[in-house]
């Protein structure tokens, strides 16, 4: 039996095919990979389909229960949003925390401004005004954020979910196709891999969303750990 903690399972959906991973992160190889091809659209029978012909064979495979699953979407719904902020810095000291507040304070904007969204990504962009250039302790007088939101509709992906619910399977995370073809060649059994990367820092400027009841890591502390 493969342990929960020795894999990951990924789902691609995209308007011209459906494909599943089990990417071994121990000995970071697939397992499994399976795809089927699309009519230029997503249809959820079809999906329904895919499904239920792979999860018992991945299952009965690892000899274990896929209770999660990494959704991958790429679609013309994936929104990429820039949000930029500027402020006053008055402490006139902008340290770690100072910079923490000042990322979930654009990410609120962002989710007043984008209700029915699910962010997928949240990557900082560099220039020459913003911290990422600069020592994290300073004095500057203004913060300049610019950040880049990439994500997905609640609408899109509930009947995904539902499908997925069928197999007692809930989606812990949501990431872009597009954007995790970013940093493929062009081996794109190679995805999985990749994704896995960028889930564990491999972009320094994305900031990893972690909950803040994480044993292990705090909300942005992994992303500013690449800093200290």
């Amino acid at each position: 039996m493969i342990e929960d903690i020795d894999f990951e399972t990924f789902l691609y959906i995209s308007k011209n095919k459906y494909q599943i991973f089990v990417y071994d992160k121990i000995n970071l190889k697939n397992l499994y990979n399976e795809e089927i091809k699309n009519d230029d659209e997503i249809e959820l029978t079809n999906l329904s389909k895919f499904l239920d012909n792979n999860i018992y064979k991945i299952e009965k495979m690892i000899k274990n229960f896929i209770s999660n699953i990494i959704l991958i979407i790429e679609d013309d719904k994936v929104l990429d949003a820039g949000i930029s902020l500027k402020k006053k810095n008055y402490e006139k000291n902008i340290d770690h925390k100072y910079l923490e507040n000042s990322l979930v304070e654009v990410k609120d904007i962002f989710k007043e401004n984008y209700q029915d969204q699910i962010i997928m990504h949240m990557i900082i962009v560099e220039n020459e005004n913003n911290f990422l250039l600069n020592n994290t302790n300073n004095n500057d007088d203004y913060l300049f954020l610019e950040v880049n939101f990439i994500s997905i509709t609640n609408n899109f992906t509930i009947n995904i979910d539902k499908l997925l619910a069928n197999h007692q399977i809930e989606i812990n995370r949501y990431m872009s196709g597009s954007y995790i073809k970013n940093f493929l060649d062009d081996d794109l059994n190679e995805l999985p891999a990749i994704a896995n990367k960028l889930k564990n820092g491999l972009n320094k400027n994305e900031v990893q969303l972690v909950s803040k009841n994480k044993e292990n890591k705090g909300f942005f502390e992994r992303f500013f750990q690449l800093f200290s």
